[in-house]
Order: structure tokens, then C-alpha cells, then sequence
């Protein structure tokens, strides 16, 4: 190899991130041999082209990899290094998941294993459906979502981190869910087996409840109890599950719902034949045009084209447009065979709601027509 494409290890070192004790080490551990050792010296020297293979390297330490899996992923093709990337976060991930719950159960011990206060009384299978249902409208947390860069480092952004969490509401006579990424609003309503002795509110980590749902669906029932920073979900024969509660406020949904107008506009339609539309759709802001015909799902720049769908259509007149993403999540989580829709103009937010079942509502908020 020529000698200008080598280079000293120290500004290989400055070039790749990694410090030369570390390019020693995994010299060492034959994952980044140099590419020139003088026989005197015992000098080394890297190439320039072993810079993408070190940046790689360093990327894959940064998030924990073992040395073995380090060397499967540099040795595997692209598919498969993405699988391999795949299992170890999912194993962190879990292994972060059974680190919380055994944390919870020591500060429970710690603090005598007191009962927490109890919240409210569930049916398993129907809470677990309805978590699902209303984490389908949480923003997901991401570094750029939650944290913004500065010259000293990230500053988490605690407005973005709690849309990433379910909004719970208990009173002595019912229990509300509520998730919003504040482009969508889901909401469900519950009836308690048994309520607690006061209201509690409090917005819980999306990613606790995910974890929990497969246990919570399980169980008959499950006693749903407040305790600092958490609510425990206690089950009968499983394990009791610790989620925690996020400490930032959540934004005012209440004043939202309360300031929503009356209808213009309302079309009941079937579920399942406006998210096969939705599906054909060839862009990603389809517009739905809605008159005493029916509604079409249509391209916002052809008025002829589109599916056209029987539909009940009541009121004025529309032509409303909204982002896929937003639209047929909206759709696909509604409860029964027909949805409803509530439409106030094509710049309010819609209602979407089973035509049978009320107690699913979510809020989608249109685009603008040059947005």
C-alpha cells in the first residue's frame, strides 16, 4: 500500500473518534487490525480507507454492543447487519423494561410494601383493548423530538416527552384514557368494576403500558393503584406491573373538547370500505369530498377522480383534506362496522367515532389545501 494513504495512529485516532488506546485494543481483539506495523518500532499505521469501517465500529460500542455481535454486524451484509441491530436494541430494550419493574418492587420493599391508594377496578381484557386503542394517538419519542441540541449538550423538551404518554382521569363514576401527539386526540371512557375512595389524575409512560398490555389482558380484573412517581397494576396470578407517571403537565385537552363547535357536516360511513380507499389512495393528503351523493376520496387536484362510497351525509357541503398517517390511524381504530364523522369546516378538527359505540372518540386535525 502507498504510504500517503497511511496514517499515524494518532490522527487516525482524531479522525474516527476513537482514542488510540481504544484502536489498540481492538487491534488486539483482531476487529481493527492496522494496515502497516513497523517491524523496529512496532509503530502502527491505519489506511484511509479503514475510517468507515472505525467510525462503524465506535457507532456500534456507543450503543452497547458486545465485541461479538460488534464483529457479526461489520462481517454481515446490509439486510442482515439490520437484523442483528434490530435484536440488540429489542434485548436492551427489554432488559431496561425488567430493570424498571425490579427497581419498582425494591422501592416498594424499601418502603414496607405499603398498598398503594387505590385508583380504580378494571376489567383486563377491556382495559387492555382500550390502551391500545388510544396509544395508537401518542407522539413516539424520538432525540430530535424530545431533546434539542445546545452548546453544552441536549435540553429535553418535557412538552414533546409527555405526548409520549396515556392521560389518565378516575372518578367515582367513570375512568377516561386520553393520548395526543396534537395532530390527533383519542379518548375512551371506561366503567370501573369498583372505584377508589378520590379522584386521581395522572399522565403514565406509553412504553409501560405497552409492556403491561399482554399480562393486563390475562387478567380478569386489575386494581389499578397510585403511588409516587407510579401506578402499580396489581393481578392475580401475574407478576404486578410498575409503570411510571410522567412529572410534566399535560396539555389542556379538556378546553379543547369543551370549545369544539357544533357539526356542519356529518357522514357515516363504512369502516372498512373508507380505509380500503385510503389504501389505494396514490398520495399521502387524500381529501374527502362529502355531499348528499356520498363521500369521495379523491386527489386534491382532480375533482372527477377518486372512490366514491355510500355514505349518510347530512349538512353542508365539504371538501376537507388531511395527512394519511393522521386520517387512517383515525379510522382504523374506531370501534364497529361504521364510523361517524363530525366535520366543522375544512380547518376545525373532526370527530371520528363508531356510528354504534361512543365511547372511542378521536379528534383529527385537516390540512390546508397548499400545505
Amino acid at each position: 500500500m502507498p504510504n500517503f494513504e497511511l496514517m499515524a495512529i494518532g490522527a487516525f485516532a482524531q479522525r474516527s473518534g476513537l482514542t488510540s488506546s481504544a484502536l489498540r485494543f481492538y487491534a488486539d481483539s483482531g476487529l481493527l487490525p492496522p494496515a502497516d506495523v513497523d517491524p523496529a518500532t512496532g509503530y502502527r499505521s491505519y489506511g484511509v480507507h479503514q475510517l468507515e469501517r472505525a467510525v462503524t465500529l465506535r457507532r456500534l460500542r456507543e450503543i452497547a454492543m458486545p465485541l461479538a455481535g460488534v464483529a457479526a454486524v461489520l462481517g454481515a451484509g446490509a439486510e442482515e447487519a439490520a437484523r442483528l441491530l434490530d435484536e440488540h436494541v429489542a434485548r436492551i430494550e427489554g432488559e431496561a423494561a425488567v430493570a424498571r419493574q425490579r427497581a419498582a418492587a425494591i422501592k416498594s420493599a424499601l418502603g414496607g410494601d405499603a398498598p398503594g391508594s387505590l385508583i380504580v377496578v378494571l376489567k383486563g381484557p377491556v382495559l387492555a383493548e382500550a390502551v391500545e386503542q388510544v396509544l395508537t394517538a401518542t407522539a413516539t419519542p424520538t432525540p430530535t423530538a424530545t431533546a434539542t441540541a445546545t452548546a453544552t449538550g441536549p435540553t429535553h423538551d418535557p412538552a414533546a416527552a409527555v405526548l409520549a404518554g396515556l392521560h389518565i382521569e378516575a372518578s367515582d363514576e367513570a375512568v377516561a384514557l386520553t393520548a395526543t401527539d396534537r395532530y390527533r386526540l383519542s379518548t375512551r371512557t371506561l366503567v370501573p368494576v369498583r372505584t377508589g375512595e378520590r379522584t386521581w389524575a395522572g399522565t403514565v409512560d406509553g412504553a409501560d403500558l405497552r409492556n403491561a398490555v399482554a399480562d393486563v389482558r390475562r387478567s380478569a380484573l386489575v386494581r389499578v393503584e397510585a403511588v409516587p412517581h407510579g401506578i402499580w397494576l396489581r393481578m392475580s396470578g401475574r407478576e404486578d406491573r410498575h409503570c411510571r407517571v410522567l412529572p410534566e403537565k399535560y396539555p389542556d385537552h379538556r378546553s379543547l373538547l369543551a370549545s369544539l363547535g357544533e357539526a356542519t357536516t356529518r357522514a357515516t360511513v363504512a369502516k372498512g370500505a373508507l380505509l380500503r380507499a385510503l389504501e389505494e389512495h396514490p398520495g399521502d393528503r387524500p381529501v374527502l369530498r362529502l355531499t348528499d351523493r356520498g363521500l369521495r376520496v379523491q386527489a386534491p387536484d382532480d375533482e372527477l377522480s377518486g372512490i366514491l362510497l355510500p355514505a349518510a351525509v347530512t349538512g353542508e357541503d365539504l371538501r376537507i383534506r388531511f395527512e394519511m398517517t393522521t386520517l387512517y390511524a383515525a379510522v382504523s381504530t374506531a370501534i364497529g362496522p361504521d364510523v361517524m364523522l363530525d366535520l366543522r369546516g375544512p380547518l376545525q378538527p373532526v370527530t371520528i367515532r363508531s356510528a354504534d359505540r361512543g365511547d372511542l372518540t378521536t379528534l383529527t386535525m385537516p390540512v390546508t389545501f397548499d400545505h
